[in-house]
């Protein structure tokens, strides 16, 4: 019989954390806490659910059957939760803001923030533009966003939050290494950071390459590399267990790169955008934790 005690949201966030990391031992970098406290934790949240969440694998967890159900009700649980505060806190805010997101992180959880700050405060106007990093780099030094989110690299002015994201090279699950041919790239769009550094690291290799497919979406990469048009640099929430698998340094693959990304806001500030900030830095927080 499942435990009738009730389940925190620090705890609902810290397993979708874990989650989406795939890694105990870097969500616990990430929050300052120790694995073995970490995996008390989940341990406590699969006893009271009297369910197996996650099964172990090569390079950290994934969630089981029963983690999947379980993730899709914890994320909307922890949506309506921040939904909720914020409505609750909201006064009469009206007004635009312009948000720039790198398309990088389109994907993740930041479309979803925006959606909750839609229907908290519905008398906020958003203009959202997703573009290749470089581009809203430019764009911003024009003074034609109020918040932006991407690489730190591409932006010349302080981040309020920073955060690392490991970019992980994946393939299909049937996909095989062939030292003796060129490796197939799927890669975003030239000019991009992601796709600069990829190439960078291939050559600094020595690996031979050529580019297969490219798009300005993320999701689309994600695709090509679950249909093993090629190899790329997926997120880790985007390799999905069962679809793709992160390759091995053995398989003559460079290692995993590292991206900082930043969040950014002018410092003339409004009612409009400090809503916007309270909800993207919540998501924000909960993806890095």
């Amino acid at each position: 019989m499942i435990s009738e005690e009730q389940i925190g949201l620090d705890l609902l966030r810290t397993y979708v954390a874990v989650c989406r990391q795939g890694s105990l031992s870097r969500v616990a970098a990430q929050t300052g806490r120790t694995q073995s406290a970490l995996s008390m934790q989940m341990r406590r949240l699969e006893s009271l659910l009297e369910r197996q969440l996650f099964q172990r694998t090569g390079r950290g967890v994934v969630p089981t059957a029963e983690g999947e159900l379980f993730l899709g009700y914890a994320t909307r649980i922890l949506a309506l939760s921040d939904e909720a505060m914020a409505r609750l806190r909201q006064t009469e805010i009206r007004g635009g803001v312009r948000i720039g997101l790198s398309q990088e992180v389109a994907a993740s959880t930041l479309p979803a923030a925006l959606g909750r700050l839609h229907r908290a405060y519905p008398d906020i106007h958003m203009e959202v533009l997703v573009e290749h990093s470089l581009a809203l780099g430019r764009l911003w030094q024009e003074d034609e966003m109020d918040i932006l989110i991407g690489p730190t690299s591409a932006v010349v002015a302080d981040a309020l939050i920073a955060w690392n994201v490991e970019l992980q090279w994946a393939c299909a699950l049937d996909h095989v290494c062939d030292p003796e041919r060129p490796l197939d790239l799927v890669a975003f769009s030239a000019p991009c950071l992601w796709r600069r550094r990829m190439i960078d690291a291939l050559v600094a290799a020595g690996r031979e390459h050529r580019v297969t497919f490219t798009s300005q979406s993320v999701t689309a990469l994600q695709v090509a590399i679950e249909n093993g048009l090629g190899i790329g640099l997926l997120p880790p929430e985007s390799i999905r267990a069962g679809i793709t698998r992160p390759l091995k340094v053995t398989e003559g693959i460079p290692a995993p790169l590292t991206v900082q990304y930043g969040l950014y806001a002018r410092d003339r500030r409004t009612p409009v955008v400090d809503a916007a900030l309270e909800v993207l830095q919540q998501a924000i927080r909960t993806r890095a934790e």
